[in-house]
């Protein structure tokens, strides 16, 4: 079965869809690579491939493609507000095995929106109905959008809608703040299932998905699609199979200290090469603690891990937390950290 036809066959699926969120520099091969062996998404979304007039494709993120280890359908995202060039790079993907071709108009990074990319695209409606109407004339099979409510405000999404449905947009994932809210505030849910009833194609909630009872909530309030999972899913990668158990009527299981040590042993062996210098291996990782620290019930675990420099003390720290059989719900204990990059 073609990546296409497996992701008609998911969308037309009795279960929610679980997709795993694009998150620059965390979510490559490697991490791809490991989550699936903790049951992993359903569906895939590759980091974004930047697009401008001369750009050339990731080598790196399409390897997320060609070397795709997850067994299941695997979306190429786009990022750029150049139409030529967007709908070049959308036709050279779709000589890979993709299920679909996705356009970010969410990515809250500052480097990126104020170049008129990624959320910074939800201030020019007019340029988001060209580019729209530019790929999916130039994309036969499925083409699908991510993005937020809006810039500054979250009533723009009603702009947006008639569009996505105009040009036959055929999955929609949505952020639900604006991007000047980055991940800080509430998440407007409501705008979200709203969103639900208005497109004719199926909807994807994304934001703040943190447990197996959010998750069920989210379903409910929304009447969406599925959940797209970002930094919950990087804190704690039983997530994915929690949130299946929780929804048959089970009680998940939480992993212990001692299994939250074994992934971030398992994590530093899959995204740390070795042909570059312990401490910046060291440095990829705090990357990744930044989201599992916010599930960890000592306040000191991040201070520590943030100042260290080799791997010796960093997997002290460590082993010094975790290193227990208690279990762990690993749900976000604080605000969410506002340097966190996409989802």
């Amino acid at each position: 079965m073609s990546p296409l036809d497996e992701l008609g066959a998911l969308l037309a699926g009795p279960a929610p869809v679980l997709a795993l969120a694009p998150m620059q520099d965390v979510t490559d091969l490697p991490f791809w690579r490991l989550i699936a062996q903790y049951g992993g998404a359903d569906l895939y979304y590759t980091e974004y491939f930047r697009v401008y007039p001369d750009s050339r494709l990731d080598k790196h993120i399409l390897r997320s493609i060609t070397e795709n280890p997850t067994g299941r359908p695997a979306i190429a995202q786009m990022i750029g507000n150049d139409i030529p060039a967007l709908v070049r790079s959308a036709k050279e993907l779709l000589q890979h095995k993709v299920a679909a071709i996705d356009l970010n108009l969410g990515c809250p990074a500052p480097v990126v929106y104020r170049k008129c990319a990624g959320g910074g695209l939800l201030r020019d409606i007019p340029r988001v109905d060209s580019i729209l109407g530019a790929l999916r004339d130039a994309i036969p099979g499925r083409f699908t959008v991510k993005t937020r409510l809006g810039f500054d405000t979250d009533a723009t999404i009603d702009a947006l809608l008639p569009l996505f449905a105009k040009h036959r947009v055929d999955l929609v994932t949505i952020h639900g703040r604006t991007v000047l809210q980055m991940y800080r505030g509430e998440v407007h849910y409501p705008r979200i299932a709203a969103a639900v009833r208005a497109l004719p194609c199926p909807v994807l909630a994304n934001g703040n998905i943190s447990s197996p009872a959010v998750a069920a909530s989210v379903l409910a309030e929304t009447n969406c699609r599925g959940l797209m999972l970002g930094r919950g899913m990087i804190r704690n990668p039983w997530l994915f199979t929690q949130i299946r158990t929780h929804l048959a009527g089970e009680k998940p299981t939480l992993p212990t200290g001692r299994d939250v040590l074994a992934y971030i042993e398992a994590l530093y062996a899959a995204v740390c090469s070795d042909d570059v210098p312990e401490h910046s291996q060291v440095q990829k990782m705090k990357k990744y603690l930044n989201f599992i620290a916010a599930g960890i019930a000592a306040p000191e675990f991040h201070h520590d891990i943030r100042r260290v420099s080799t791997r010796h003390d960093f997997f002290a720290i460590c082993q010094r937390t975790l290193d227990h059989d208690q279990p762990m719900p690993l749900e976000p204990l604080g605000p969410a950290n506002s340097s966190e990059e996409e989802r």
